[in-house]
């Protein structure tokens, strides 16, 4: 199909004016910020295209949890990048048993690019009669089961603060504790900052972050909701403060029109490129869903209790509140070839997303849960490449809802064939072409680039229409577009 032809077809793809009254809608203020389409929030309309969930690379091990006070039971992993170094923190314990045992530790790993990791010994407490290891928590039950750090971003945040975590129980409610290395933590005070639980809450890795969208620290928790026929489902719910001390009470978290399903870890963190976006790559557990018998589990390793279940991973996101959005339902990683993979609690992804090259941001997988070969995987993904606005070779299109921007560019994150491409209209609010920023006006845009600017015949210069309600029409064929974002 040559560029004429393809033109001809497209035009009767075309959307065409939206009707007067659509001007009225609310109109999104994006300033500068990047936008992903891991959601529908920039959709008006879509003719030949879809949203598509990316498919994340596995590779390599990049911990081995072999170490005496770690084991197959490690877990509630958590990974935060900070300037030049990387941090990962872990539950360290060899044997099944009750959450919060005295068994349990709080192990810590480093790394300078994110790939290869070291365990320093740090010496600061006494295991099997060694300080010879890498635990920064033991001998403090119940705080290693889930003890869970975050680099506070909160502007003015004192030096001695700069890390801040959760850990608890239901029994103790959630403790509060604080780090200037990320190394060296004491807790906040002996009382709980969200208070003991009657039913089975705070059982997971329960998590929190300063919301730079929200203007407040957020955390989210595990809870249990009761679904007719399903019981007690695992769920997830979110408190609020103002200054990591006082905090609202919790409420559950809503996920539109999905179908109830158990979250055993939720993962949410603001993603890096885009912090108004929560991202979470959450744990999906299928109680009672068998997929190996017991000669297979015996022939793997994996402890007697736990190969009658399975998990996988699923992407959420939300843009702040009480809403999470489900716009993928399938699963975002699979549990792959091998039995390891398919036993309970297995697939469970570390929290937070972090970059590790200039065109490539990675997470990492807790895999063969319960099994001698325990360890860490990383996977990866390209920038921006949670999921992507797709056409096939015949051609798409989406027009977006009314927004004002601030910026005289236009950048994408995308990717053709070589007979693909992408092209976008600018229009008014009533869906008219901006003159000299019509779809004939711009030049196509062919390749695979992180960030490139659009070009019209008339050249980049967006400058007139910042402020102003506007529209984008994206055509594409044989293409994906991962982000968009107006700058200077």
């Amino acid at each position: 199909m040559d560029r004429r032809t393809y033109l001809k077809l497209a035009g009767a793809l075309t959307l065409g004016r939206l009707p007067a009254a659509a001007s009225q809608n609310q109109v999104l203020d994006l300033g500068s910020r990047r936008e992903l389409f891991v959601d529908r929030y920039l959709i008006e309309r879509m003719t030949g295209a879809e949203l598509r969930l990316q498919s994340p690379i596995q590779c390599e091990q990049v911990l081995t949890l072999d170490r005496p006070w770690e084991g197959a039971f490690c877990g509630y992993f958590t990974v935060i990048h900070d300037a030049s170094d990387f941090h990962l923190y872990y539950r360290g314990v060899g044997s099944a048993g009750s959450d919060g045992r005295g068994a349990e530790a709080t192990c810590y790993a480093h790394s300078v690019d994110g790939i290869h990791w070291t365990r320093p010994s740090l010496g600061l407490f006494d295991v099997n009669g060694t300080k010879d290891n890498n635990l920064i928590l033991a001998h403090d039950p119940p705080f290693s089961h889930n003890f869970c750090p975050f680099l506070d971003t909160r502007p003015g945040v004192p030096a001695a603060q700069r890390f801040k975590a959760l850990a608890g129980v239901k029994q103790s409610g959630l403790l509060g504790f604080v780090s200037a290395d990320g190394v060296r933590w004491k807790k906040m005070r002996t009382e709980p900052l969200l208070p003991p639980a009657n039913a089975s809450a705070y059982d997971s890795q329960n998590l929190a972050f300063w919301s730079e969208a929200e203007q407040r620290y957020v955390c989210y928790y595990r809870t249990f909701k009761k679904i007719e026929g399903m019981g007690g489902v695992r769920w997830i719910s979110k408190s609020t403060s103002p200054d990591f001390r006082a905090w609202q009470p919790g409420r559950e978290m809503t996920f539109g029109d999905a179908p109830p399903e158990h979250l055993y870890t939720n993962q949410t963190s603001p993603y890096f490129r885009a912090p108004h976006v929560y991202v979470s790559i959450a744990a999906r557990f299928m109680p009672g869903r068998q997929v190996i018998d017991s000669s297979e589990a015996a022939s793997i390793g994996v402890h007697p209790d736990y190969y009658k279940d399975c998990a996988d991973a699923v992407l959420l996101t939300s843009r702040g509140g009480f809403q999470y959005d489900r716009t993928f339902l399938e699963g975002f990683l699979r549990p792959g070839v091998g039995l390891e993979n398919w036993v309970s609690r297995d697939n469970y992804p570390a929290l937070n997303i972090v970059r590790t090259g200039p065109a490539e941001m990675s997470f990492y997988v807790n895999r063969h849960y319960g099994q001698p070969g325990a360890h860490l995987s990383r996977y990866k993904l390209r920038l921006d490449g949670l999921a992507s606005l797709h056409a096939p070779y015949r051609g798409g299109e989406l027009i977006t809802k009314v927004l004002r921007f601030t910026g005289n560019r236009l950048e994408l994150n995308y990717a053709t064939s070589a007979a693909g491409f992408i092209r976008v209209e600018v229009q008014n609010a009533d869906g008219s072409p901006v003159r000299g920023f019509a779809l004939a006006d711009c030049k196509e845009i062919i390749g695979d680039r992180i960030e490139r600017d659009v070009e019209w015949i008339a050249g980049r210069d967006l400058a007139s229409l910042a402020g102003k309600p506007v529209r984008l029409r994206l055509q594409l064929k044989d293409a994906d577009l991962f982000a968009i974002r107006f700058r200077d």
